[in-house]
């Protein structure tokens, strides 16, 4: 009479089988929450946007660089309207801070920005509307009301 079971064999070939299966996937659903954390800074970043731009209709000149982060300071402003829910953080701040807003000294341009997969901030607008990239900064997931991203 036959023992029933598995050998040592069998289960270490499952084993390897489950390993190899597990090391494909995992690098897969990596990329998936990347590309996620992308989608949903370019739609929050141009939701953000659309608040700055009401916030000017309304007020007449752009947000100032406010420590406390734009979407905080926006929701505080009762006399205009809200088009945002609640504060928005960027998901690629490592500090889980929101997205980053500047305003350029001379009032008239703005940039909004997610930091990025690499978490460093490098985009600046120009006085002419034009931003600059510092070299690491590629990946920075921007907006601005000047010439160009």
């Amino acid at each position: 009479m036959k023992k029933k079971g598995f050998t040592i064999l069998e289960i270490l070939v499952v084993l390897a089988v489950l390993a190899i299966l597990i090391g494909i996937a995992v690098p897969r659903i990596k990329g998936m929450q990347e590309q996620a954390n992308i989608t949903k800074a370019k739609a929050e970043v141009k939701n953000i946007q659309a608040a700055i731009e009401s916030y000017y209709i309304n007020k007449g000149s752009y947000p100032p660089n406010v420590p406390v982060g734009i979407t905080a300071y926006i929701l505080t402003e009762s006399d205009i309207p809200q088009m945002l829910s609640g504060v928005l953080l960027d998901p690629f701040n490592p500090d889980g801070k929101e997205y980053v807003y500047f305003l350029h000294d001379n009032g008239i341009y703005y940039v909004l920005c997610s930091v990025g997969m690499d978490g460093l901030f490098g985009t600046k607008p120009e006085p002419d509307g034009s931003i600059t990239r510092n070299g690491d900064e590629q990946d920075d997931i921007c907006v601005t009301n000047g010439s160009g991203v």
